[in-house]
């Protein structure tokens, strides 16, 4: 996360480097926008997001990379990314990027690109505390005539209603005359190595025509998917999060028909497959939603709409849907050992993977510990397995001690939550080594045959 301990700015602020330009020293024609060929870029955050951007600017641009996490930049320096996003040959081929996390590194930079997390409180609201902090760092080197990009998710308006006020108050510059803002909604997909960030096309956007038309040309310089220039900030904010907050509605009604099914004693998963025969049968599974987009980000747009007065029952009904279901899971898994007669209290659990999806080292915001929780108010003896997880960014972030590697016959149930390569592997009969006599294997992720498995989504 980004974080800045600073005092907020304030209107009148002026700390930024030496040849900076206050609102009273403006001069009356608006300040010419930077060249988006030669113009140096500083990537700030350098998370899942930001990191793989500044790699591709960096192939052909002076970049800078900056975060605030000094081991972060440590290990980047030394070509090692712990997200997995990018190997040692894919940093070093980015030849004009270096990393930093000093401001003062970023202060020659024309353009900034803001790639910091925007999640949500324990009462999901919308945070923009890492937003605000790191508008507030850009705004300290802002210059005349910079352009100031942002990709994090927001609601529609945080750009110019939330962030642009901040870049003024801090930099004495003036919106739209002395500087420039642009939007281009982030949609990198953590662990997927087909869709990367050159080719999955970019929406983009400016606070002027002029501006639009700036941004779009710097995104197509590495965007081999293309670009499409949205009317305004407003619309390419909305139509980032509403791009998360469809797939989260359609998850959330096959979430429900995999309960009715259920009860229904009808496999879903075959309901699914059935279905699909027709041509415009959209292929959702039910599932966790975890993670830092779909499971967020329609709460931001939630968050605007009840501030305009609109109450968004559909949205707010698949998010309760989706919210629940790793209790639904733990009830599904208790239920069936008490129909084999394993007492719940005292009994060993096994959840495998942590992760909000395959293949991937993301932890946050992953709906497995609702799991973890919920069994363990059972009296139960939980163990988390993940071979793709820090073991420290677990302990710290949910207080989940790691299993090392767990051993045969020694579980009462196992829950395969995360669908990694390493357990489908296992297969069936490796995973089932792990159990007990009698013992209760769930399979979230489908990743098993169902004749192999005792229930299933």
């Amino acid at each position: 996360m980004f974080r800045v301990c600073r005092a907020a700015c304030r209107p009148g602020d002026n700390n930024r480097q030496q040849g900076s330009t206050n609102v009273s020293e403006s001069t009356a024609a608006p300040a010419p926008l930077p060249d988006p060929i030669n113009s140096p870029i500083a990537v700030i955050g350098l998370g899942y997001v930001g990191l793989p951007l500044a790699a591709e600017f960096g192939r052909v641009t002076d970049t800078v990379g900056f975060d605030i996490n000094q081991t972060r930049i440590d290990e980047l320096t030394q070509g090692h990314d712990r997200t997995r996003e990018l190997d040692r040959a894919e940093l070093a081929a980015a030849s004009r990027l270096r990393f930093t996390s000093q401001a003062e590194d970023i202060a020659h930079c024309r353009i900034y690109i803001v790639t910091v997390p925007t999640p949500i409180d324990a009462h999901k609201r919308p945070d923009l505390t890492p937003l605000r902090r790191a508008s507030e760092a850009v705004g300290r080197v802002l210059k005349r005539g910079d352009l100031v990009i942002y990709e994090s998710t927001v609601y529609p308006g945080a750009t110019e209603e939330d962030c642009v006020p901040i870049l003024e108050a801090c930099s004495g510059l003036r919106f739209n005359h002395d500087f420039y803002a642009g939007y281009s909604p982030e949609r990198i997909n953590p662990g997927d190595k087909e869709h990367r960030v050159t080719s999955i096309r970019k929406v983009t956007a400016g606070s002027t025509p002029e501006t639009a038309e700036v941004v779009d040309a710097l995104y197509r310089r590495i965007i081999t998917a293309g670009t499409y220039q949205a009317s305004s900030i407003r619309v390419a904010e909305a139509a980032k999060v509403i791009e998360n907050t469809q797939r989260d509605v359609n998850i959330a009604l096959i979430n429900e028909l995999a309960v009715l099914f259920d009860k229904l004693g009808i496999d879903t998963l075959e309901v699914l497959k059935a279905a699909e025969t027709k041509w415009n049968f959209l292929p959702f599974r039910p599932g966790l939603v975890g993670g830092h987009c779909i499971g967020v980000d329609p709460y931001y747009l939630t968050h605007k709409a009840q501030q305009v007065g609109h109450h968004p029952e559909m949205i707010l009904a698949g998010r309760r849907i989706n919210d629940h279901m790793g209790e639904y899971v733990a009830a599904r898994v208790a239920k069936l050992m008490t129909q084999r007669r394993i007492h719940m209290v005292g009994a060993r659990i096994l959840i495998m993977g942590l992760t909000f999806k395959e293949n991937c080292p993301d932890v946050r915001n992953t709906h497995v510990v609702d799991i973890v929780e919920e069994l363990a108010d059972y009296n139960a003896e939980i163990a988390v397995y993940d071979p793709w997880v820090d073991p420290e960014e677990a302990e710290r972030e949910y207080g989940i001690t790691l299993l090392s590697g767990p051993q045969p016959g020694s579980f009462d149930a196992v829950i395969v939550a995360v669908g990694h390569r390493e357990f489908r592997a296992m297969g069936a009969e490796g995973i089932r080594r792990l159990l007990r006599p009698k013992g209760v294997l769930f399979d979230i992720k489908a990743i098993l045959p169902p004749s192999a498995v005792d229930g299933r989504l």
